[in-house]
């Protein structure tokens, strides 16, 4: 009834050695270079045209300034008065650019899910045993 208790006292006076092995010292590095690099696997060993060619967005945090998703990001918060300080009507229209669309629906028709019928609805739910039956 107490071998749980005993096997902790007696596991207690024995040294603990962790199964996991660090290589080096825990440290963090001074400097961290912060630039976009290609990837080692790259075939081209080279950056994207994009980040080259002086884009405007070449780090991640000037592309979050500009990045929307249902309305500016970055907009939103104030030093001062903290996250949602401002109305999002107070923002201005969110709009797409031509080309891009925020929603399934708003594509042309032939992209829009189509419905499932009621043979497919039985599969799901039967996990396909209805099939051989």
């Amino acid at each position: 009834m107490f071998a749980t208790r005993v096997l902790r006292q007696a596991s207690h006076h024995v040294e603990r050695t962790p199964s996991i092995k660090f290589i080096g010292r825990r440290t963090t590095p001074a400097s961290v270079d912060h630039s976009p690099q290609p990837h080692p696997a790259s075939p081209t060993h080279s950056l994207p045209a994009s980040f080259t060619s002086g884009s405007s967005h070449a780090t991640f945090s000037v592309y979050r300034d500009h990045a929307q998703q249902f309305g500016p990001l970055r907009k939103t918060i104030k030093a001062n008065a903290g996250i949602g300080a401002v109305a999002g009507s107070d923002l201005g229209p969110v709009a797409p650019p031509k080309g891009v669309f925020f929603d399934r629906n708003d594509l042309p028709a032939r992209f829009h899910r189509q419905p499932l019928t009621a043979a497919e609805i039985e599969a799901i739910e039967t996990g396909g045993a209805a099939l051989f039956s």
